[in-house]
């Protein structure tokens, strides 16, 4: 996560280098300014993140520092602090793009909370993966079982129902929780994601929950958590069948009354917010090898979903291609480029076995490497383009001739049915769909 920069506005001397100690003790960049003149040099000669800057000064106001960034770059957030405060110039202010608005006197934790919170809603839009600017391309659903998917997730984005993703490893969890979210009447709220598994017990506790100044050892100013920060808005809980007991049972708690504590505060914080968890493991397993709570497994498994697999998918395979190449393209300022048929047909026939996730990073690393405006076979890594390596011995291929006839022959006999054709065959529904991917048969 990089450290933001953050651009304090105030014509008070005394206090402009009081606010300026205390946000880079936070681990800001900080820069200053006593006026609005000086605020618009440094943002013209610098990356500004964040303006935290007083209403009222001499020469430019800060409403009119406040238009004018938001005309010259409307990705900086602003953060306004008066001592003249009235609800009309709060709900002007609002209108006009601040994200946030200080009375003064103000305490400090007042100015940290919001300099926090303004901060990870920007560091959650620089996470947001590639592919993902619009709700529409966020899940290529050219597959049955992917537009069922699509189909479910359209009928609960408005309602606040807790939703548990399940899927391997690089399927694409996140990107239906930000489907959800961004068709959801929260998509103006904050979309805040925790990798449980990415921190022990006790950082993941003090991420999720915030702690108070003095909670412990080393917390030397109040810390929001990443529950406070989302409400209002969507937390996504990855790997949640990583999470410890203690945290098992704070979440149960939170799911139940809506509400949560700061390590060392007794303040009681009531919360606006939408859970959505995801794991690649089976939780109904954990809950009987006595790993997981029974009661917050079904607290949070009121709608399961299932992501399918990339080879469970494989017709979604040509679309997501073309829109990992996109926005390749884009991030890499690379000229148009094109798959040769050969190198498609390798890339339809490989099993993805790290999912959309390993096709988004192969498609990406080969248009950086390849030269000229042609993706060719010789363009693509070794382990798959030798994957499907024809044969040249002729009773491997006539095997394979009729393996071919025998799957075509029982798809017709059962009417393009997949799970049943796996079931006359012998075979499994995986071993099937990789099989009429080998041979290019196409089913209803």
């Amino acid at each position: 996560m990089k450290s933001l920069t953050v651009l304090v506005v105030e014509d008070e001397i005394k206090l402009l280098n009081l606010l300026e100690r205390i946000i880079a003790n936070e681990g800001y960049h900080v820069k200053t300014a006593k006026n609005g003149f000086e605020a618009l040099e440094i943002i013209d000669s610098h990356t500004i993140d964040i303006v935290l800057t007083d209403i009222k000064m001499p020469g430019m106001d800060g409403i009119e520092l406040l238009t004018t960034i938001k005309t010259i770059d409307s990705s900086i957030e602003v953060i306004l602090m008066t001592a003249f405060a009235t609800v009309e110039t709060a709900v002007d202010a609002l209108k006009k793009g601040a994200r946030d608005y200080i009375r003064k006197p103000f305490d400090i934790e007042e100015i940290i909370d919001a300099i926090q919170k303004t901060s990870l809603l920007l560091q959650t839009e620089l996470e947001k993966p590639s592919g993902t600017l619009h709700a529409d391309e966020m899940l290529t659903a050219n597959s049955r079982s992917m537009q069922e998917l699509l189909k479910i997730i359209h009928k609960v984005a408005h309602s606040l129902v807790t939703i548990s993703i399940q899927g391997e490893t690089g399927v694409g969890k996140e990107l239906v929780a930000r489907a959800i979210h961004a068709l959801s009447d929260r998509a103006n709220q904050p979309f805040i994601t925790v990798n449980c598994s990415a921190l022990p017990e006790t950082l993941l506790e003090s991420e999720l929950f915030g702690y108070e100044k003095g909670a412990f050892t080393g917390a030397f100013a109040r810390k929001l958590g990443r529950f406070e920060l989302a409400n209002k808005g969507t937390i996504f809980l990855d790997e949640i069948g990583d999470i410890s007991p203690l945290i098992q049972l704070k979440l149960l708690r939170i799911l139940q009354e809506r509400e949560l504590e700061r390590l060392g505060s007794t303040e009681t914080i009531h919360l606006d917010i939408r859970i959505i968890t995801a794991t690649n493991k089976d939780l109904a397993q954990l809950v009987e090898s006595g790993d997981f709570r029974e009661d917050l497994f079904y607290r949070l498994n009121v709608i399961p979903m299932a992501v399918p697999s990339l080879r469970e998918r494989a017709e979604d395979i040509p679309a997501l291609i073309k829109v990992f190449m996109r926005t390749s393209m884009s991030k890499h300022h690379i000229q148009q480029k094109e798959l040769t048929p050969e190198a498609l047909e390798i890339l339809l026939n490989y099993p993805w076995p790290g999912n959309v996730r390993e096709l988004e990073n192969i498609i990406e690393r080969i248009l950086v490497i390849s030269e000229g405006d042609t993706i060719t076979v010789d363009d693509l890594p070794n382990n798959i383009r030798f994957y499907n390596l024809p044969t040249q011995n002729p009773l491997n291929s006539a095997i394979e001739s009729v393996e071919e006839n025998a799957i075509r022959a029982t798809l017709d006999a059962m009417n393009g049915n997949v799970t049943k054709a796996a079931e006359k065959l012998g075979i499994s529904r995986r071993s099937l769909h990789r099989k009429i991917n080998k041979f290019n048969i196409h089913h209803d």
